[in-house]
């Protein structure tokens, strides 16, 4: 049986930050893959307005109080209020393509780590030298990654994350969607925000199902 969860996402979004335990207790099921969609959720380099500024910070407030997720002073009182700050959702996917063909193993250890810069250091992460020093954390090699990050194809990459919001009707992030054997399946992830460890019971439960039902191969 082939078992695929597509995670629908992006750098950028706090709700895919607060994700971040779900997606571990996913990486813990037996036999199920793992793939990353980046979305583009900021298409366009994307100064915020105070009141947008505002507004982000207190749904970051309550993905803190659901997730557990960790949201630093100097991304909450720092870059967060300034107003020089610039979201922009293509260098920060671009990076976790380029770790993604350097390793396929470091894929979401990038992603984490961008999450976790921006959430919890404040760092700029749409910046080149930035986005080194993750990789760098990430055990990549700076020279490596540079090269790789100008050549990743990731505005198609986004086009076909966008395409396969179509056809799941997926309208934002995070979206997760379950493949057995080539048939595509909600997950309703939203009701295991505060319990990670369902989220994966019901990923597990629903292979089994597939199994028992005769969806082994």
């Amino acid at each position: 049986m082939t078992a695929i969860l597509h995670y629908l996402h992006d750098p950028l979004c706090g709700w895919c930050y607060g994700a971040e335990p779900l997606v571990r207790a996913a990486e813990a099921v037996d036999g199920l893959e793992l793939r990353l969609h980046g979305g583009g959720l900021w298409p366009r380099p994307t100064s915020l307005p105070e009141d947008m500024r505002r507004y982000i910070q207190q749904a970051d407030a309550r993905i803190a109080a659901v997730s557990g997720q960790p949201f630093g002073d100097a991304y909450l009182d720092g870059l967060l209020l300034d107003p020089t700050l610039v979201l922009h959702s293509r260098p920060t996917i671009a990076a976790v393509l380029a770790a993604q063909a350097l390793d396929a193993r470091k894929a979401t250890a990038m992603l984490r780590g961008i999450q976790h810069a921006h959430y919890e250091e404040g760092r700029r992460v749409v910046e080149p030298g930035v986005l080194s020093d993750i990789a760098a954390g990430c055990g990549l090699g700076r020279e490596a990654f540079a090269a790789v990050l100008g050549q990743v194809p990731v505005d198609e990459h986004i086009e076909e994350t966008r395409r396969l919001m179509g056809v799941v009707g997926s309208n934002g992030f995070p979206t997760f969607v379950l493949e057995l054997d080539g048939a595509l399946h909600a997950v309703p992830h939203q009701r295991f925000a505060s319990d990670p460890q369902g989220f994966g019971d019901w990923l597990a439960a629903a292979l089994q199902r597939r199994v028992a039902s005769g969806g082994a191969r």
